[in-house]
């Protein structure tokens, strides 16, 4: 059997082999959640090293074990704008569940933790960055929703929620989604190095994001003073 490696949208796929690592993200996730500290950080780590270790293995034959490879880097640096929100911004907290930690502020686990909704959203969304866009807000929104009630992060500060949803967030998500869907058709076929680059330019593209609505939601007060 042959491999396809052009990556394109509109491309017809059989997704039927993408059910068990989620099946298997799912048990595994429960099980690890279900732990005491410090075993639970160790077990979410695992957890998602397994997840996409088993998700690049189901899409072996596929044309989607690039965009695996993608999100992966991009998953990587997703780590950089977690710390500037918890230890810049103070807006966001990574309880400590056991298990290694970025200067003790950031879960080893987060650089991994990334893949699985972004790339739930983009095959959803067929890799259309529009539609990779309202997939990412509504696979995020999920996920903020869920995250603090399993102790996985929680927003912190002042800033405004809905359903306990820090509102600076999701749309943050969104744009990671379009970027994460641009860069990933922009670079298929190209080196190592170029994808590298365009998942840092990814997790910046973000990073200014997040920045910017949390700036125009929570801080700025819009009023023109003479």
């Amino acid at each position: 059997m042959t491999t396809d490696t052009t990556t394109t949208p509109g491309t017809r796929r059989d997704l039927r082999p993408l059910v068990l690592p989620h099946v298997g993200l799912a048990v595994l996730g429960t099980i690890a959640l279900s732990l005491e500290t410090p075993a639970r950080g160790w077990a979410v780590l695992a957890t998602v090293v397994a997840y996409v270790a088993g998700l690049a293995y189901s899409c072996r034959r596929t044309d989607l074990l690039p965009l695996v490879g993608f999100l992966s880097l991009v998953s990587v640096f997703q780590v950089l704008p977690d710390w500037i929100l918890a230890d810049v911004l103070g807006t966001l907290a990574f309880p400590d569940q056991g298990g290694p930690r970025m200067d003790d502020i950031v879960p080893v686990a987060m650089a991994l933790m990334w893949v699985a909704p972004l790339f739930i959203a983009l095959v959803a969304a067929d890799l259309r960055p529009g539609r990779a866009a309202v997939a990412a807000f509504a696979v995020f929104a999920v996920a903020e929703l869920l995250a603090p009630v399993v102790g996985l992060w929680e927003p912190t500060g002042d800033t405004a929620r809905i359903l306990g949803v820090a509102v600076y967030v999701p749309p943050a998500e969104a744009v990671l989604g379009w970027a994460a869907a641009v860069g990933f058709g922009a670079t298929v076929g190209r080196s190592v190095v170029v994808k590298i680059a365009a998942a840092a330019a990814v997790s910046t593209i973000y990073t200014g994001a997040l920045v910017v609505s949390y700036f125009a939601i929570d801080v700025a007060s819009w009023r023109i003073t003479f």
